[in-house]
């Protein structure tokens, strides 16, 4: 590792890391890229934070060092800060990592740092793709079948038939490259599956994707039940919906773990079930642990933006460096402008 990297120099990063970044940074951080440096030995980060902080970790995790420059900077965006008052810190960590990515120093960035800011500062600096008209936000999500894409999840509160087309191209990509999907197969998120179901501008997003190079992989309108029952690979909808979709998921797993918790808990009888149950309880546990997917993805912007939860653990903001790292390694951006040329041709 050197100890400070030299900023004028055009070496090329695969992921710019805000060091500073959530609630437990930097030394979540640093524990979460010795386990990247495991995964990912060939991954080449910029690491941006306060060196007097960053210095003494690094010597603790030596892997992490070894994949790892480090550019000073001991400004560090608030969790509870406004996006308006985020933008007016020059030289804030996550600022300095956004700039990285547009200047092309690196191809992606992560934080666990404030959601509002992240956003603000990729779409004022990182900027929306040409042919996109807002970014969304996406994450991947568990179901009966396996892990669907979901987008998005309130970057856009209120989205015309345009922008769930963009969702329905950029969710393609997203699917292909994260989940390895050649065809995913894509759902509208509607109140009902038949085809005069929904507002105009649902009705008019399906007509373009019926009649668009993806019309093979468009399976039509899903309903609520149809997400945790994995009836598409992706499913697509406005911000203020898939919000709420994503909240409610998390509060109905929540109420299911707690109930079940009382079950076993209750007398000698349901300890004895646990004792039965419990392997495969332990399966389900692992399968639906919510460090599996950790955040949720900026797409349709200039480079890669991962937004990892701001309490996660190490192993959790692992798996956002992870995610990460699979759109870079397989073109996520450029299979995002293929989809455009194809559906909004010029």
């Amino acid at each position: 590792m050197t100890a400070e990297s030299d900023i004028q120099t055009k070496s090329q990063y695969d992921l710019a890391i805000d060091a500073m970044g959530g609630d437990h940074a930097p030394e979540i951080v640093i524990k979460g890229l010795e386990i990247t440096a495991v995964r990912h030995p060939e991954a080449k980060i910029l690491l941006i934070g306060d060196k007097e902080k960053l210095s003494p970790l690094l010597k603790t995790y030596s892997k992490a060092a070894k994949i790892c420059d480090v550019q000073h900077t001991d400004v560090a965006v608030p969790m509870e800060m406004k996006p308006t008052s985020a933008l007016k810190l020059r030289n804030s960590s996550m600022r300095l990592a956004m700039q990285s990515v547009a200047s092309q120093q690196a191809k992606g960035v992560v934080s666990a740092g404030n959601s509002g800011a992240m956003l603000a500062l990729a779409q004022v600096i990182v900027k929306t793709m040409p042919g996109i008209a807002r970014p969304a936000m996406a994450a991947i999500t568990p179901t009966a079948k396996g892990d669907i894409v979901m987008l998005d999840l309130g970057a856009n509160v209120s989205c015309d038939s345009r922008n769930l087309v963009d969702f329905a191209i950029m969710g393609n990509a997203f699917a292909k490259a994260v989940l390895g999907l050649p065809k995913p197969t894509i759902g509208l998120l509607n109140v009902g599956s038949e085809e005069l179901k929904g507002d105009d501008r649902l009705r008019n997003a399906a007509e373009v994707l019926r009649n668009s190079p993806l019309s093979g992989q468009f399976y039509g309108f899903v309903e609520g039940h149809d997400i945790t029952a994995g009836t598409t690979d992706v499913v697509v909808t406005d911000g203020f919906t898939g919000n709420i979709a994503l909240k409610t998921g998390e509060g109905a797993l929540k109420l299911v773990f707690h109930l079940l918790k009382q079950v076993y808990s209750s007398g000698l009888r349901g300890k004895l079930g646990y004792l039965f149950v419990r392997p495969g309880l332990e399966r389900m546990r692992e399968w639906l642990d919510p460090k599996r997917y950790n955040g949720a993805i900026f797409v349709g912007l200039n480079g890669v933006v991962v937004k990892s939860h701001g309490g996660t653990d190490e192993e959790g903001f692992a798996y956002a460096v992870d995610v990460a790292m699979d759109m870079i390694k397989h073109g996520f951006y450029e299979e995002i402008l293929t989809g455009l040329s194809q559906v909004n041709p010029q």
